[in-house]
């Protein structure tokens, strides 16, 4: 959405009142900046910690309240060409009473899967106050490395984001080749 220089120079100068709409936004390369810039001294390493975590679940939060309260709003029809006809979604459910904990922190370490696992947690109506836990329990650790990677290689921003975008394109094609895997193995066994 911006240019990484852009976001630099913003908070460079706005500081942690422009850090939290950004970090909604833009997600892991901010909070690189951020550290980068705390390690300059130009923020508090500790405020942009919370900071970028409290953004995270935000973002998150908004993403489950798609999936439980907006995509039911979309006419039938609609939501049956997307493919969430009542069969699909009372399998979500299911999916997600069981496995929920584990897909979550699944989507928030693939990052790239990330929005589909927060909508479909919405979409399966996992409850919120559980939904909330586990997503808070994955976001610490994710956001912390990202503090640490950007307090230590911060200078870097710029090739840190290139390898985010491919350690995350990496993770979706695993995702995938699992998923096709499994479907294979599941369509063979019947």
């Amino acid at each position: 959405m911006f240019g990484l220089e852009t976001v630099t120079a913003l908070l460079a100068k706005n500081g942690l009142a422009i850090l939290a709409p950004i970090a909604v936004l833009e997600g892991p390369i901010v909070t690189v900046i951020a550290a980068w810039l705390a390690s300059r001294g130009l923020l508090d390493v500790w405020s942009v910690s919370v900071v970028v975590i409290l953004a995270d679940l935000f973002g998150d939060l908004l993403f489950y309240a798609l999936g439980r309260w907006g995509l039911h709003r979309l006419p039938l029809r609609w939501r049956y060409r997307m493919g969430l006809s009542r069969a699909r979604l009372a399998q979500v459910s299911g999916h997600f009473e069981s496995h929920g904990a584990r897909t979550l922190v699944l989507g928030k370490i693939t990052h790239s899967a990330g929005a589909a696992v927060l909508v479909a947690a919405g979409l399966a109506k996992m409850p919120l106050l559980r939904f909330f836990w586990v997503n808070l329990l994955a976001t610490i650790p994710k956001s912390l490395f990202f503090v640490f990677i950007g307090y230590a290689f911060g200078a870097a921003y710029s090739r840190i984001d290139d390898w985010i975008a491919r350690i995350s394109l990496l993770l979706l094609g695993v995702l995938v080749l699992g998923g096709i895997a499994w479907l294979l193995k599941r369509t063979t066994q019947k």
